[in-house]
């Protein structure tokens, strides 16, 4: 597991006892239930249903959910930790509870209390799964750009457009969608629509199909899909919070709490990366010694461990911060754009150390250098982390 002093890295002070149990159980989770079965799902782009299973009887669809709603109540630190430990086993496991948790934040931050009530003790369940949208074919990062419309039509509204990237679009009931409702408004014009569907692909409601999944070169075993409205009604009262015109401020919240989630899966896949390098560094001999003892493989190796404690604390940070009430998009963005960063340069680390075994689809590593370009993109570039990074700094 990485050697005798790993457990060293990636502490995080200041912790109940509930929440050290937490994250204890969820770590032996992914020992037994997926590391030994990760790689082999991952090769064949299956939906890992026993281990989501296994996720819904720990209760994490409902980690952060109150308590009065069947959660488990607990802080974005906790869910961020969590996300941590998953993603050491498998990103695309992480992926499936992340973009769950989004949508449940966004509901329980921003909905009516009839929406909460709805929606929560079900998604707490599991029963529900949600999904998010905003991409769009034409759109990645301006979200300002997107082009699907909702019109008013008596007490319903009548979308048209077609979404793209929603992770779990296939797998998902409930998909919350940013669309335009007033196109001349800029972000004061678009609104959150709470779409119910039922899972699978084709036409999943009337007027809503899922046209299948997105072939991705990793990230797999999860459902990446597009979402096409032609026609399709819903009522005003599935507006996230009643009205429109908030849409692109919800998001932009669920969007912060997400990127402290993906530098958390930075945080994962990273250490995962740097137990497999020392493992393999202690077992594979070259002149006579394990490659461990030879000094470019001993400073690759304090390389890699130094950028995956960086990364974690700052991601702790981050989350820490958004827990106490106070804004940090700063803080999200510089843990996402370092993590995501780090996990990049370690994974490549771990492949070089790994020598020619590093290209062959038996060893782990091979899986986590296709996993780890995902987190340079996902919610939102490394770009556009430093765009909103530095005009965060030159505000006054």
């Amino acid at each position: 597991m990485g050697g005798r002093n790993a457990g060293r890295l990636q502490q995080t002070y200041g912790l109940s006892d509930e929440q050290r149990e937490i994250i204890a159980t969820v770590r032996a989770f992914v020992d037994r239930e997926v590391l030994p079965v990760a790689t082999d799902l991952e090769h064949a782009d299956a939906y890992p249903q026993a281990i989501v299973d296994g996720m819904r009887d720990l209760g994490l669809f409902g980690l952060t959910i109150a308590e009065e709603h069947g959660g488990l109540g607990q802080s974005l630190l906790t869910y961020a930790l969590v996300v941590e430990e998953l993603s050491r086993g498998w990103m695309s496991v992480s992926g499936i509870v992340n973009t769950h948790f989004i949508v449940a934040w966004m509901i329980a931050h921003h909905g009516t209390g009839a929406q909460r009530a709805h929606y929560l003790p079900r998604m707490a369940a599991g029963e529900v799964r949600g999904a998010f949208s905003m991409s769009e074919p034409g759109c990645g990062s301006d979200v300002s750009a997107i082009r699907t419309r909702a019109v008013p039509d008596g007490g319903d509204y009548v979308i048209d457009g077609q979404k793209m990237w929603l992770t779990n679009g296939g797998s998902a009931n409930l998909v919350a969608t940013l669309v335009k409702t007033d196109p001349d408004a800029g972000h004061r014009g678009m609104t959150t629509f709470l779409v119910d569907k039922e899972p699978g692909f084709g036409e999943v409601a009337p007027g809503l199909t899922v046209p299948g999944r997105i072939e991705k070169m990793g990230y797999k075993g999860v459902d990446t899909t597009e979402l096409v409205f032609d026609g399709y009604r819903v009522p005003a009262g599935q507006i996230l919070g009643g009205a429109p015109g908030r849409g692109f401020y919800q998001m932009m919240d669920g969007v912060e709490v997400g990127r402290v989630n993906v530098a958390a899966r930075g945080c994962g896949v990273a250490r995962r990366a740097y137990e497999l390098a020392v493992d393999y560094a202690r077992r594979r001999e070259t002149f006579g010694r394990p490659i461990a003892e030879h000094q470019a493989v001993l400073f690759r190796l304090a390389e890699m461990a130094t950028k995956v404690e960086a990364a974690h604390q700052m991601m702790v940070m981050a989350a820490r911060r958004k827990d106490s009430g106070e804004r940090n998009d700063l803080e999200a963005g510089m843990a996402k754009y370092l993590a995501s960063e780090y996990c990049k340069e370690v994974v490549e680390d771990a492949f070089r150390i790994h020598g020619g075994y590093g290209y062959s689809k038996e060893y782990e590593i091979e899986r986590l250098y296709r996993e780890a370009p995902m987190l340079l993109i996902g919610e939102g570039t490394a770009d556009i982390q430093k765009m909103i990074i530095g005009r965060r700094l030159l505000e006054s």
